[in-house]
């Protein structure tokens, strides 16, 4: 029988992942993995586990101007219920990651504390470094306030946690349900692969991963994925979808000129408002390049992202912190322009793009119908704006919102 403390040592060369999800897989475990760790997921897709399990390995299809197949090896999963296990394995992992999205965040935090608490038991001098893959403005700190909440006081968290934020740029489409049904493990992805990151939040040496591109201010780059990348794709989708309601994927919508020169207006707006917050990190030469190439790969049509998938979730993309309203407070930080960025803004109100098989994203469709219904009262209750504070941002958006519908 192995003892606990041998089953509990730290493997370097080991990664646990939480979110075996369409980045978990096509992006951090790919990385990693293919620089030689053994990848170890967590999820609470019964199936995924399994046949991770089944297979040690998973394909990933990278969609560009050729099509090139990753095979991702030593590769096992455990079920998110299975919480002994998954606190032994952060206590024995070289570094870990998180991948789950902002609101299931909060769910794998009391797990992981569990672990740490075994890792200081066992393995007080080895501290673990934390990938949060969560395109998240202030992760660390909201990940290390809910760490702290399940962890014993006096835990020194500071010491052997370090929580690396991140701006995540690829692109990984929903996978055809033809596709799922002949592998359920396969992911698309297109053929970026650099992770930006916190280099100043490890506490361990950077990890020998190819892809790892850390940096010295991660908030210059996590603001310039949400106000240039995330805001510029939003844009395309609402506004293409607006013009070519029958249209599917993203590289349709972008042949309209009119789409194209807009999305570009919208994203070189908020760029300017990002130079001036950040000169010395984003230049605006620099800037200008990023978006024209992020427009290139906005149109990449191997990719088959749909506009439905770049849209969908509109309380989110619409909320005061995201991708819009984080632009235009910025720009209002500095008092600078921000009406295209607002315009774009007000398409999203339109936004009725369906899945493959016809369907709205769920929460998306009883949003529109309340907008529709009474604009102020809907975007004052969905998008948490402050009605006493915002009646002028309030006043604005209606006004685009009823310039927009009444347009033949």
């Amino acid at each position: 029988m192995q003892h606990t403390g041998d089953r509990l040592k730290v493997d370097p060369q080991k990664i646990i992942i939480f979110g075996a999800g369409r980045i978990g897989r096509s992006f951090i475990g790919q990385l990693f993995g293919c620089s030689g760790y053994s990848v170890v997921f967590v999820d609470v897709d019964r199936t995924i586990v399994r046949l991770l399990n089944e297979r040690k390995s998973y394909r990933v299809v990278i969609k560009g101007d050729q099509t090139e197949e990753i095979i991702v090896q030593n590769v096992s999963a455990i079920h998110a219920s299975d919480t002994q296990m998954v606190a032994e394995t952060v206590c024995s992992a070289g570094i870990a990651a998180v991948s789950v999205g902002k609101f299931a965040l909060e769910k794998v935090l009391p797990v992981i504390a569990k672990g740490l608490e075994l890792r200081h038991k066992y393995n007080p001098y080895f501290p673990l470094d934390i990938i949060l893959a969560e395109n998240m403005r202030s992760a660390a700190e909201f990940t290390r306030e809910e760490l702290v909440k399940h962890l014993p006081g006096g835990f020194p968290v500071d010491m052997l946690v370090g929580l690396i934020e991140t701006s995540i740029g690829k692109m990984v489409p929903i996978i055809p349900l033809a596709e799922i049904e002949k592998d359920p493990l396969v992911v698309f992805a297109e053929p970026y692969n650099s992770l930006i990151l916190d280099g100043k939040g490890f506490k361990t040496p950077v990890p020998d991963v190819n892809g790892l591109a850390p940096k010295s201010n991660i908030k210059a780059w996590v603001d310039r994925k949400a106000f240039i990348h995330n805001l510029g794709h939003a844009t395309a989708a609402y506004y293409g979808h607006f013009l070519h309601p029958q249209m599917t994927y993203m590289y349709e919508v972008l042949e309209d000129k009119l789409v194209l020169d807009f999305t570009r207006e919208v994203m070189m707006q908020s760029a300017t408002v990002l130079n001036k917050v950040y000169s010395e990190d984003l230049p605006m030469n620099e800037l200008t390049d990023h978006v024209e190439d992020l427009l290139n790969r906005f149109r990449n049509r191997a990719l088959q992202d749909t506009v439905f998938r770049v849209g969908l979730d509109l309380i989110r993309k619409l909320a005061p912190d995201d991708r819009f309203m984080g632009a235009v407070n910025l720009a209002r930080q500095q008092g600078m322009p921000f009406d295209l960025i607002l315009k774009a803004m007000s398409y999203g109100f339109f936004f009725d793009a369906k899945n493959e098989e016809g369907d709205l994203y769920p929460n998306d469709g009883y949003f529109l119908q309340e907008v529709r219904s009474d604009f102020k009262a809907a975007i004052i209750k969905y998008l948490n704006i402050d009605a006493s504070e915002e009646t002028e941002l309030i006043n604005n958006l209606q006004n685009l919102y009823l310039q927009i519908r009444n347009i033949p």
